[in-house]
């Protein structure tokens, strides 16, 4: 007589792959959770990295360090070597009861002399506030006009002997069409409320009046620059015919004019004269907006309205 066949092998077997079917969903949702930690950990690392949340100071410098900000490129509210961000790395750098001292690095051709005021006088303030912590400027490449403008308000400043230093003048350029526009048969139709509202117009002509205005004011920022100077750098200052007049000057000479105090780099102050070698950087970092706005255009922007609206530059 035949065995019959167990009469659950059909609700066996069911539960079986059921079973089967609950550990490979049980399985795929694990990888989904894990996938999903993985994006979220990767997207957190690329905004962090894009976006460079960095504060100055904040949360850093624990122990004793040379503090360093930078100042590069042309001085300018819409550039990175603006008033607003020097003067954010700078009281950071200063109050931080364990920076020994201070050095700012300058490598700027120069730039607007309302933001380099605006760093002199903030400097100033904060060598009064902290009178113990030394702060001295490095010179790079150049450091030159509103960037020399910045760097005697330092209690030193130091230079590479081929480093170029100076230029302390002040220039307000533009270009003028009315030659061409001649040639073209173009002509100018502008209309004004004010007889000095459309003062120096690239489409019109000199107005010698006009000309004779802005050299007066120029002149008169430049003797501001001159007493910014004289202040600022003192006795060490040699008498030399030339050294107002705009020209630049290498290191070197620098030295011996007394327009800079030796040579030096970051890594030698902070090693041999703050005798903290560690070097933490305060600089106010570019963010992701700024970043976006200059791929796009504002830059642009900035430069044709400061193509139609004359400013003097320290350059």
């Amino acid at each position: 007589m035949e065995n019959n066949p167990n009469p659950n092998w059909e609700r066996q077997a069911l539960e079986h792959l059921l079973l089967e079917n609950l550990k490979e969903t049980r399985k795929a949702r694990r990888w989904r959770v894990v996938l999903r930690i993985l994006t979220l950990l990767v997207l957190v690392a690329v905004i962090l990295s894009v976006f460079d949340f960095h504060i100055p100071g904040r949360g850093m410098g624990t122990e004793k360090h040379t503090a360093m900000v930078t100042l590069e490129g042309e001085i300018s509210s819409s550039s990175m070597a603006n008033a607003l961000d020097i003067n954010s790395s700078l009281l950071s750098a200063f109050e931080n009861e364990n920076s020994a001292g201070v050095v700012l690095r300058i490598n700027s051709p120069g730039g607007s002399p309302v933001q380099a005021g605006m760093i002199n006088d903030e400097i100033h303030r904060l060598r009064k506030l902290y009178p113990n912590k030394p702060f001295y400027v490095v010179v790079e490449d150049i450091c030159a006009s509103g960037g020399y403008y910045v760097a005697v308000a330092a209690d030193q400043i130091l230079v590479d002997k081929a480093s170029l230093v100076g230029s302390i003048g002040v220039i307000m350029e533009g270009f003028g069409f009315t030659g061409l526009m001649d040639k073209l048969g173009v002509s100018r139709r502008m209309i004004t409320a004010g007889s000095n509202k459309g003062m120096l117009d690239p489409f019109s002509k000199e107005d010698p009046k006009q000309v004779e205005m802005v050299k007066t004011m120029i002149d008169e920022i430049h003797q501001q620059f001159i007493a910014v100077v004289k202040e600022g750098r003192g006795t060490r200052l040699k008498d030399v015919p030339e050294l107002f007049t705009g020209r630049i000057w290498n290191g070197e000479q620098a030295v011996k004019i007394g327009l800079a105090d030796g040579y030096g780099t970051v890594d030698t102050v902070a090693r041999d004269i703050f005798k903290a070698p560690d070097i933490l950087d305060y600089t106010m970092k570019e963010n992701f907006a700024e970043r976006v706005a200059k791929r796009f255009g504002a830059e642009a922007g900035a430069a044709a309205g400061k193509a139609l609206v004359k400013t003097p530059d320290l350059k």
